[in-house]
């Protein structure tokens, strides 16, 4: 959020910025199970200092497919599965109420759904990602319209694949997480 901050003054009061981050640090805190740990992020704070018009948090997730992750921080990366969604998750509502397809829903529309109106386990997956641990791990109770303002729903993913880069002399090869 300082990063944020410093971007916007930096280009002024009419400035405007796009950041395109994980659900976990976009959508509010506030409406997850992190609050309960007391964990704040990005989304929650954007929108407590900025002002919630300010603010337009976009959440996005898939009921299956595949991904490019990590089984642990600092692996190298690879296409994993990503298996169907959970029963009763929210990826898993999205499936069968749209019936396979893809959709952007926007929460103003979704606030007045009854079923909304508690936490619903909502997939994360991330840089590290363990298509084992699905059943347990990987889904974070949320209040989905309040969490974002709009969901893009993708009923099937592909894996992408890193765009090729070249070494910078200043980080050690074993550091560069894409090779030589």
């Amino acid at each position: 959020m300082e990063t944020l901050t410093r971007l916007l003054d930096l280009h002024g009061p009419q400035s405007k910025a796009i950041v395109w981050a994980h659900n976990t640090h976009v959508g509010d805190a506030r409406y997850t199970g992190m609050r309960r740990g007391g964990e704040v992020n990005l989304g929650q704070l954007a929108r407590e200092q900025l002002g919630w018009p300010q603010v337009f948090s976009v959440g996005l997730g898939s009921y299956e497919g595949s991904v490019v992750a990590g089984p642990e921080w600092g692996a190298a990366l690879e296409k994993m599965p990503a298996p169907r969604a959970v029963r009763n998750s929210w990826e898993n509502q999205l499936h069968h109420q749209l019936q396979g397809d893809n959709a952007m829903l926007l929460s103003i529309e979704l606030r007045d759904h009854p079923q909304l109106r508690q936490l619903v386990g909502h997939r994360a997956i991330g840089v590290v990602y363990r298509p084992q641990s699905e059943q347990f791990g990987n889904y974070v109770p949320s209040l989905i319209p309040e969490r974002y303002d709009a969901f893009l729903f993708l009923d099937r993913t592909q894996a992408l694949h890193p765009l090729p880069t070249a070494p910078q002399p200043n980080v050690p090869p074993d550091l560069c997480p894409w090779g030589e």
